[in-house]
């Protein structure tokens, strides 16, 4: 004897969106804030046309602020192009903290990624084997940028930017996504 079972076709569409509205009310987890390493790595952000968007515009202001502090001896901005695009989100960053007055030779400009693994990867070249880092990147980006740090296996913390006063829900619900799906899958190093 065969027993069939029907599910209704409305019950994979209300759990859905029970995890969703479950994701949406979340906060993202809180990434503790590091005393600054010598070396930082400011996470790109957009350029357009050649100048920093807000939000990489508050990233490197606060990368700039930490070297005015004292004890910052290296800045890598990471972050490359769009297709078609003639500058990089890394030289930009660069050319933006030296017209702040950070001389070049506290400078490098990380001009090949378009993900922030790929910022991660493509940064660490630059700097000695071991180095510990800083990570600058806003808050929200901030507790997955540094749990994919780590998964790379890099000796970092992370001291964030703020977001803007009314930050984009799009991009804090991507940044929840992203998290999620970082924490379900993982990374491999």
């Amino acid at each position: 004897m065969r027993v069939r079972l029907s599910v209704n076709p409305v019950f994979p569409l209300l759990i859905l969106g029970l995890l969703g509205a479950a994701l949406m009310l979340s906060p993202l987890p809180r990434a503790q804030v590091g005393q600054p390493h010598s070396a930082v790595l400011v996470l790109g952000a957009a350029q357009y046309a050649g100048k920093p968007s807000p939000a990489f515009r508050r990233r490197l202001d606060h990368a700039y602020h930490l070297f005015e502090q004292g004890g910052v001896s290296q800045i890598v901005v990471t972050g490359g192009r769009r297709p078609g695009d003639p500058f990089t989100e890394g030289e930009v960053g660069v050319h933006y903290l030296a017209s702040l007055g950070v001389p070049a030779k506290h400078l490098l400009a990380e001009t090949r990624s378009r993900t922030t693994i790929e910022n991660l990867r493509n940064a660490m070249t630059f700097l000695p084997p071991e180095t510990p880092v800083t990570l600058v990147t806003d808050s929200a980006h901030a507790p997955r940028a540094l749990a994919l740090a780590h998964a790379l296996g890099l000796k970092a913390n992370v001291n964030p930017s703020p977001l803007s006063r009314s930050p984009d829900w799009r991009y804090l619900l991507r940044e929840k996504i992203a998290f999620a799906a970082y924490a379900l899958v993982g990374v491999k190093g």
